[in-house]
């Protein structure tokens, strides 16, 4: 009860939640802009508790009174650690698998560890730190990150691409690939099995796994490989 009767403690505890919030607020509309998983609300919802937390560790720490027959000792920031650890349970959820080979979510994974380690920050008085932390990421992911992808390396700038295509002749196999050759696609992974369709007619499915530099819309790409006579089908899909 000395901590609540201590009304002096009061604008420093309310100056950190608000900064880890305002913070957290940050991180959170970056998200929301790319409509990724985690957005406003639970960005602030993380890092403004961790910071509760945070302070209650801390302060229960040195508010426990001394004995003399017993030796205690407590950790200030032994919620914080439990924090970390906790966290990673939101950011596994973030975590999707669309296929054998792609997983997607881990930015968003990362970004919850990282709301909670401003909640953490602040509490703990990193108050520069922590800003400063959220201005290098956000410095990553707003610019290096898109420079990269306008002229960095061919393979950073690839888009992954997936490809289900039907064909009636198998003949035509070497033309398709060097068609999507022709189109900057490059053939990561190619598996080929033979179908039967209703009328007892003979198919041949390719599922293609392919690393893209086209400027074309996904429609627009689309359209091209229907009118290729020899394909009866098409499925695609261009990852961003």
């Amino acid at each position: 009860m000395e901590w609540i009767a201590n009304s002096a403690m009061y604008p420093e505890v309310l100056i950190k939640l608000v900064l880890a919030l305002g913070l957290s607020l940050i991180i959170g509309v970056e998200r929301e802009i790319k409509k990724k998983p985690i957005g406003l609300k639970t960005s602030a919802v993380i890092s403004t508790f961790s910071c509760l937390l945070t302070i209650v560790s801390m302060e229960a720490a040195y508010l426990v009174p001394p004995r003399e027959d017993i030796n205690v000792q407590m950790d200030p920031l032994r919620l914080a650690a439990q924090i970390v650890s906790g966290i990673g349970f939101l950011g596994a959820g973030a975590i999707l698998r669309r296929d054998n080979d792609n997983i997607t979510g881990l930015t968003t994974a990362a970004m919850i560890w990282g709301a909670a380690s401003i909640g953490i920050a602040v509490g703990a008085g990193f108050y520069i730190e922590a800003a400063f932390a959220v201005i290098c990421v956000l410095f990553v992911i707003e610019i290096v990150a898109p420079a990269l992808d306008k002229y960095g390396p061919k393979r950073i700038r690839s888009k992954e691409a997936a490809f289900i295509v039907i064909l009636s002749d198998k003949t035509k196999i070497d033309e398709l690939i060097k068609f999507l050759n022709s189109e900057n696609m490059m053939i990561e992974n190619l598996r080929i099995k033979k179908i039967v369709n209703e009328a007892k007619k003979e198919a041949h499915e390719l599922d293609f796994r392919l690393a893209a530099l086209t400027k074309k819309e996904t429609a627009e790409l689309y359209l091209e490989l229907t009118e290729l006579t020899y394909i009866e089908s098409v499925e695609l899909e261009i990852f961003p």
